[in-house]
């Protein structure tokens, strides 16, 4: 049964003094499955992180192009953040967060109810079952009006982390007419309501202000003591990989050089910047399109297992790419000292 926000409850009546870091350091994961999230690549980023967020000077934390949030839940969880702005230009998504953010106890009701009836069904009736609620999805979405909270907005919700607990692989996939289009998954006992993660989610988003809008809406949020986390679509790294789906806008090259000129004018204004993307160096050597890009700044090649590939026998690792504004040099030239001022 829904525990309808116990443990919420529970810390909000303890009178103990709060520690805005402790407070939120409380295991909160990605609630959805998403293509290229970052889950797996964490350990690496915070070594990558800026010196200043690492020693609690920076208080105010940015995330342009949302997806899971892997990042966003990883950095509020582990260092001393006192605000998330947070974006994406799917507006699927930002209700779905939103609706976490305000209205939990009925979500979960709602993810209760999918999980009984999805689980009570044969192979065949859950495959039926998942594509009647896909084109319900798909015909309802012009009966929502994005721009403003409703009640609308809870049901939809559900909806969408059912098929994204029951689609195949977990693909987060539109058409170009902005319709849902991943094929049903292939699963025995997929776990739909979440319940103790989802509160924990709840809890961590408190501190999130939540906007739909690309990535030139960071701009009018900007403050001191800032950090920015942009993972934009990937540029694709040959015509048969070139999946970009996660909302019915393009992506194009166009988009790119849009961005890495917000990327130098932030870069300018004195914001700590980081930035992942695809490494067209996988397949051409001699491809140095995002070198030259942002040429200056500081360009890291990580390894990273790709994950959405029809051929498993090509989920092999990778190098992605991490470009940042500042240098960790300080951090990792007296590690054991910083650790002292920190402590």
């Amino acid at each position: 049964m829904i525990k309808q926000n116990k443990y919420i409850n529970e810390k909000k009546d303890s009178g103990e003094v709060k520690d805005l870091f402790y407070e939120y350091n409380i295991g909160a994961k990605p609630f959805l499955k998403w293509a290229g999230g970052k889950s797996q690549l964490l350990d690496k980023f915070k070594e990558l992180y800026p010196f200043e967020l690492k020693v609690g000077v920076i208080k105010n934390y940015y995330e342009p192009f949302l997806g899971s949030g892997a990042v966003f839940f990883h950095i509020v969880q582990n260092f001393r953040i006192e605000n998330a702005y947070l974006y994406d230009i799917n507006d699927e998504l930002i209700i779905t967060y939103k609706v976490i953010q305000q209205d939990i106890n009925k979500l979960l009701d709602y993810l209760y109810d999918y999980q009984k009836v999805y689980s009570r069904l044969n192979k065949k009736e859950k495959h039926e079952f998942y594509y009647e609620q896909r084109t319900n999805y798909n015909l309802q979405r012009f009966n929502i009006n994005y721009k403003y909270y409703s009640e609308n907005w809870i049901p939809r919700a559900a909806q969408l982390i059912f098929l994204n607990r029951t689609c195949y692989n977990g693909l987060y996939r539109v058409n170009s007419k902005g319709e849902f289009n991943s094929p049903a998954g292939d699963y025995d006992n997929p776990k739909i309501c979440d319940e103790d993660n989802l509160l924990l989610v709840n809890k961590v988003l408190q501190l999130a202000t939540i906007k739909a809008g690309d990535f030139r809406e960071v701009q009018n949020d900007l403050s001191d003591h800032s950090f920015i986390y942009f993972d934009p679509p990937y540029r694709p790294l040959s015509t048969t990989s070139n999946f970009n789906s996660y909302s019915h806008h393009t992506f194009s090259d166009l988009e790119q050089k849009e961005l890495a000129k917000l990327f130098k004018f932030l870069h300018k204004n004195g914001h700590k910047l980081m930035l992942s993307n695809s490494d067209p160096k996988n397949v051409n050597p001699n491809d140095n399109y995002f070198d030259k890009l942002y040429s200056g700044f500081n360009i890291h090649r990580i390894p990273a297992k790709r994950m959405i590939n029809s051929i498993g026998t090509k989920r092999g690792a990778i190098n992605e790419l991490v470009i940042t504004n500042y240098s960790n040099y300080l951090w990792e030239k007296d590690k054991k000292a910083t650790l002292q001022v920190i402590s």
